[in-house]
């Protein structure tokens, strides 16, 4: 076989480098993804469901966010997904008032920078109730919360045995909680229990559609070598955003990029991990695919620019070393 122009230029870095990366096939590392977005994730947020004694989305229902120490207040409603964000909140207590007509619940939430708060409501008629059972649910209503909370907390500390058992917890006594089986479903793909993942993320889809569990599975399906599945939820994903009048997120764009990796197709690949950084600088794996894909192109300059971007994103992640070894060994 007759050598590239490329292979003749950088004739024993390139054959070494480019012997092994033919040969690797990308598997997402499965991190810890709460049920928001990666660009706002960082930022102070609350957001959370809200249906109705049958499980439906409730649109238009008000939700009221008020400070308990301070005056502060924020004020949004749910979309036709019966969904709400609210992010931008400073750090502090507050309670959460959904209404819609005569319906009307209160969560509280503890609002830190970097940690978002999600919330689960479900509008239904309280009438007839006397003082103590309207405090009794109130109470079981924060109990509930708290859980969910420290379940969301032990997954960002990687304690992902612990947030399984705190999410099953709540899923025992509230079973259409759609974040839950989402959030499960992630903890469980931390834990390589694909099985159990795909059955958390699916109950989320029935009880939910949305693009992010679609995007769990998409990462799943990637991590088991399930193209054809991994490609159909992608897909999902995509028309989700679509649909609602969003894009495609940088997510689901490097995840689309590992199924073009994985089918041979690098052009195409690169073509979606440039899109991704794009979207998202921060996000290290689609800075490191996007220099496999140059390299494999014989993109040198361009290989060697993204290996220097994910280092500057993630100087210590799970791929520096092997991106030191090709920044070191690739020309300038």
């Amino acid at each position: 076989m007759r050598a590239s122009a490329t292979e003749q230029k950088y004739p024993n870095i390139l054959r070494r480098i480019l012997m092994r990366t033919y040969s690797i096939r990308a598997v997402l590392a499965l991190a810890v993804v709460l049920a928001v977005p990666g660009s706002v994730a960082a930022q102070s947020m609350v957001r959370g469901t809200v249906v109705d004694a049958e499980g439906m989305p409730i649109e238009g229902a008000t939700v009221a966010i008020e400070a308990t120490e301070s005056s502060r207040r924020a004020e949004t409603e749910t979309d036709s997904d019966g969904e709400f964000m609210q992010i931008g909140l400073a750090s502090g207590a507050y309670n959460v008032t959904v209404s819609k007509d005569d319906l009307r619940q209160v969560l509280t939430a503890n609002v830190t920078q970097g940690r978002p708060v999600v919330l689960s409501f479900q509008l239904t008629p309280v009438s007839g109730l006397t003082p103590d059972q309207i405090e009794a649910q109130i109470k079981a209503s924060e109990d509930f919360q708290a859980l969910a909370q420290d379940a969301v907390a032990a997954m960002s500390a990687g304690r992902d045995a612990e947030a399984i058992k705190m999410f099953n917890e709540i899923l025992a006594t509230a079973p259409d909680c759609s974040d839950c089986h989402y959030n499960l479903g992630v903890a469980y793909s931390n834990q390589q229990q694909y099985a159990e993942a795909e059955t958390s993320f699916l109950k989320a889809i029935e009880i939910a559609p949305t693009g992010e569990a679609y995007t769990g599975l998409t990462k799943l399906y990637n991590a088991q070598e399930r193209f054809d599945l991994a490609q159909q939820a992608s897909a999902k994903a995509a028309e989700l955003a679509a649909t609602g009048g969003g894009s495609a997120s940088a997510e689901a764009i490097y995840n689309q990029g590992v199924i073009l990796w994985n089918a041979g197709s690098f052009a195409e690949a690169k073509d979606q991990f440039q899109q991704a950084v794009e979207l998202d600088p921060s996000m290290a794996m689609a800075h490191y695919q996007l220099g496999m894909a140059n390299l494999n192109l014989g993109q040198i300059p361009e290989a060697r620019q993204a290996f220097e971007a994910y280092l500057k994103v993630e100087p210590d992640g799970p791929k520096a070393a092997e991106v030191k070894v090709f920044v070191q060994q690739l020309p300038q």
